[in-house]
């Protein structure tokens, strides 16, 4: 099989491509990234001479070049997105254009050319906030952020390109990834090495906002999973079962880094904050046999280790615009 991976020099993405090259030993895959901030080929350094695989710089929303490359391939997986929930509340428009425009090519690529498989990454951002149960894939999307409104409206565009066209879509939405090579705004790595380097963990609100976090690697497993067994049409959670408070999550990390609770600074609630998310995944373990690892503190242990073992690949990124950004925007 060969695979069109978009946006594959992220966090995601670029697990995904590693997970793909050693699992299937004859798949052949085309990683088309624009390099935006996020965009890090240091991430996929390991397989950047194997044969089977192709780095091409390029946007999504570039129909010419989407066109070139859709036909060589026998599905797409869309990681390409604008992610970052700050980001969008601060500047909203470059969401939009990636998140929807940008998923819009590929389908348009995916119908002209007839392609086997088009899988649209998304999160469970876009179910919005909920108090008590879980979302399960019926359930209706109210997203309340400018990001969680582009990833939904890219979903919603990917359905209708099913049900009018005609093109095999499936759409994954996955809670809160961690895991290592995650760009150092996310909170998990954020908080890790604002420990390591002895600054403090801007902490949101009460820190009793909940999310369910999710190895990157299980994720990786269930995307795999979704394009050989998934049926075309079908919507499918990937969660890890690992509801934590933020709160939580940063005493962990400070345990872990051997630091003090000191370093919490407590910072003005983020607007529109969801207060928890949480998805029901039995329709992927029941139909598609998925199975997320269940050690959430070793895996996360783990995490915190490769940060403070990885110092050349997170230092260079937060010495450069990143920590002015950080710095207005926490006032750190």
């Amino acid at each position: 099989m060969k695979l069109l991976v978009t946006g594959g020099a992220g966090f995601i993405g670029s697990n995904f491509i590693r997970h793909i090259l050693n699992k299937y030993k004859t798949y052949k895959i085309i990683n088309l990234d624009k390099l935006t901030y996020a965009g890090n080929l240091d991430n996929l350094l390991d397989v950047a001479s194997n044969r089977r695989y192709k780095f091409v710089k390029g946007d999504i929303c570039d129909a010419k070049l989407v066109d070139k490359l859709v036909p060589q391939v026998d599905a797409i997986i869309n990681f390409a997105a604008e992610t970052h929930v700050d980001r969008s509340i601060m500047e909203s428009g470059s969401f939009i254009k990636t998140d929807v425009f940008g998923t819009h090519t590929l389908l348009e690529a995916a119908k002209k050319h007839k392609t086997a498989r088009y899988i649209q990454i998304s999160t469970d951002e876009v179910y919005g906030s909920i108090q008590k149960g879980s979302f399960t894939e019926k359930s209706t999307l109210s997203p309340n952020s400018p990001y969680s409104s582009s990833k939904a409206g890219g979903d919603l565009l990917a359905r209708s390109y099913f049900v009018t066209h005609k093109v095999p879509v499936l759409i994954t939405r996955a809670s809160n990834n961690f895991g290592p090579f995650q760009y150092p705004e996310k909170v998990i790595p954020l908080f890790v090495t604002n420990a390591l380097e002895d600054k403090q963990l801007p902490l949101y609100g009460d820190g009793k906002n909940v999310r369910d976090w999710l190895y990157v690697t299980d994720h990786c497993k269930g995307v795999d999973l979704v394009l050989h067994k998934g049926k075309d049409g079908e919507i499918y959670n990937i969660g890890g079962g690992n509801e934590i408070t933020n709160l939580e999550l940063t005493s962990l990390i400070l345990e872990y880094t051997g630091k003090g609770k000191e370093l919490i600074k407590r910072v003005a609630d983020r607007p529109g904050h969801d207060r928890r998310y949480s998805l029901n995944c039995a329709k992927i373990k029941r139909e598609l046999g998925y199975a997320p690892s269940t050690n959430f503190k070793q895996l996360l242990k783990s995490t915190v280790d490769w940060y403070a073992a990885n110092l050349w690949w997170w230092k260079k990124l937060k010495d450069r615009d990143f920590g002015s950004y950080y710095k207005k925007q926490y006032k750190i």
